[in-house]
């Protein structure tokens, strides 16, 4: 059997599988569905600095190859999740990796400094790039911002710290570079689309935030592209997120330049499709003969 282990940014994962933020259900609707210790690493929501409800709604609906989300980030808040619901992440049996939002840089700063560095925590993704949330410009849209985020997010934690960039710049790079020149320990590339769909019966956007973002299998091409293009700059992994659906979809990241992998859209439509990526992939590697994914890792890079 082939050795699926990685190190992402110094958390140590069996394999490089987890879920997207917001996209899988540990303790009810999918608690039964398979033993979440099978995975690389679980993934815990976006939690904001503070409370906030979310968008209004219609906040999701369904496109051709995919799905448009406006939810908008609901959140208790960063104390209230602290004392509440993290108890919950305390015995998973896997890494257990907190994502953060915040409207403003100070936001992040105060939510790590909140977190003291827990021990419940293996790892920090800094989401900077949530399309669909205020204006929709993503603090990560301009490496000055990245830069000043992740350096002054770097001085509050000392744990493994993990920065989700937008999609919707003109060179993903530019922040990639900024975010591992500050002290990010991984980029994860890359978050939703901006995107909408119209409602062709009412003539009125479907989403009551009117824009919103697209995931799922439609965009893989264009975040692939991503990944092959920051992977040869970066000396730091890429944790790759946009439109896995299938161990094909898996492989096809690696061989991009992804360490690690996470799983968002197709959880919805397949609650059993990470462990099936996880087998997929071990059973290729096993095929073609590759010992470990260093192995398979860039392979897409290789001009021999």
């Amino acid at each position: 059997m082939a050795n699926l282990n990685v190190d992402l940014g110094g958390m140590k994962m069996k394999n490089p599988v987890m879920p997207g933020s917001g996209t899988y259900d540990y303790f009810d609707c999918n608690a039964n569905v398979f033993p979440v210790s099978e995975l690389g690493a679980v993934m815990i929501k976006s939690v904001h600095r503070l409370p906030r409800e979310g968008n209004c709604g219609p906040r999701i609906t369904e496109v051709l190859g995919g799905m448009i989300n406006a939810v908008g980030i609901p959140s208790v808040g960063i104390e209230r999740f602290v004392a509440e619901q993290l108890p919950r992440f305390g015995d998973m049996g896997t890494n257990v990796v907190l994502s953060l939002s915040g409207n403003e840089p100070r936001h992040y700063f105060e939510s790590l400094e909140i977190l003291d560095n827990d021990p419940r925590i293996s790892a920090v993704e800094l989401n900077l790039s949530c399309p669909n949330v205020g204006s929709g410009l993503p603090f990560s849209a301009d490496p000055h911002s990245v830069t000043e985020l992740v350096s002054g997010a770097r001085r509050c934690t000392k744990l493994p710290l993990y920065i989700k960039l937008s999609p919707n710049i003109a060179d993903i790079r530019a922040t990639a570079l900024a975010s591992e020149d500050s002290g990010a320990d991984a980029v994860t590339i890359s978050n939703t689309f901006r995107a909408m769909k119209i409602d062709i019966d009412r003539g009125r956007p479907v989403l009551g935030n009117i824009s919103g973002g697209i995931s799922g299998p439609a965009i893989k091409p264009l975040n692939m592209l991503l990944v092959y293009q920051a992977a040869p700059v970066l000396h730091i992994p890429i944790i790759a997120s946009g439109g896995i659906a299938t161990w094909q979809d898996a492989v096809e990241y690696i061989m991009a330049g992804a360490t690690a992998l996470e799983v968002g859209c197709m959880n919805f439509v397949d609650p059993m499709a990470m462990p099936k990526i996880i087998r997929g992939l071990n059973e290729f590697m096993d095929q073609r003969g590759f010992k470990n994914l260093h192995e398979l890792r860039g392979l897409a890079h290789r001009t021999d």
